[in-house]
């Protein structure tokens, strides 16, 4: 007891103990924040797999490396998971056209299947996060609820109408008008691009699927107000106003000059 209240007094007994404690936080946090993707996807079949591979060596190891690895022309896809790559090749953006500030939305490349092997390759690697349930894609979510939590996490690159958006270095936010359900999903899983990932510690998957019911509502709504402006805010409404009101007056002014003449 005395050698032990001894260590205990000794100046280098703070040291170990912040060390182990902040060993122990950073450790429980990194299992619990990514204990939801922290799963291998075992919904894919060998034969996926293998052809998915081969896929992936013909036409995306130039950049990414053999092995998914990565290479200076593009990031190791290793744990990226399933989801990742379905909205990244499903939407068109992979293989990329050119390099520039960001990957843009184009004529896809590769039939569903081929989609599916090419995620089931990558999702061998290590785990990820999944393609999502098709129960969470069927637009009977809470449309309020997904407004709310569209405008506080979404709007302010998104658009609060979801018509999209300037970002900094030529990077932009895309419109969501005519976006997949699935799509939608997978890129809050994921956080393509400049995107922030919302995992479902951040927004649970029933909040994803009110998200995308909000979106889906808003689309078929149309704009019952009239025109939309191109959706823009106050900003394009403002120019309209100045510009119209303005051509107006001036107008008017020039007819009552030309009368009193």
């Amino acid at each position: 007891m005395k050698a032990l209240s001894q260590k205990r007094r000794h100046p280098m007994a703070v040291i170990a103990l912040l060390v182990m404690g902040l060993l122990l936080t950073g450790g429980m946090y990194a299992m619990f924040s990514t204990a939801n993707q922290a799963k291998a996807d075992t919904s894919f079949s060998a034969s996926d797999v293998s052809e998915g591979q081969k896929l992936f060596v013909a036409n995306c190891a130039t950049c990414h490396g053999m092995g998914a690895s990565g290479t200076a022309a593009g990031p190791s896809l290793v744990g990226v998971g399933a989801a990742a790559v379905d909205f990244q090749v499903g939407t068109g953006r992979m293989p990329m056209q050119m390099n520039g500030p960001q990957a843009q939305k184009k004529p896809v490349q590769f039939n569903d299947d081929q989609t599916k092997q090419l995620a089931a390759y990558v999702a061998s690697l290590g785990p990820g996060p999944a393609l999502p349930d098709a129960a969470m894609l069927d637009d009977k979510g809470d449309a309020t609820h997904g407004g709310e939590l569209f405008r506080v996490n979404c709007a302010m690159c998104h658009n609060a109408a979801a018509a999209g958006g300037a970002l900094t270095q030529g990077k932009f936010a895309p419109s969501l008008a005519g976006v997949t359900e699935k799509h939608i999903y997978e890129a809050m899983a994921t956080g393509p691009q400049n995107m922030p990932v919302f995992s479902d510690a951040n927004i649970s998957p029933e909040s994803k699927r009110d998200i995308i019911t909000f979106l889906k509502t808003i689309e078929t709504q149309g704009s019952p107000g009239g025109a939309t402006l191109g959706s823009l805010g106050p900003v394009s409404e403002g120019l309209f106003v100045w510009v119209a009101g303005l051509g107006v007056i001036i107008g008017f002014t020039i007819w009552l000059t030309s009368r009193t003449s």
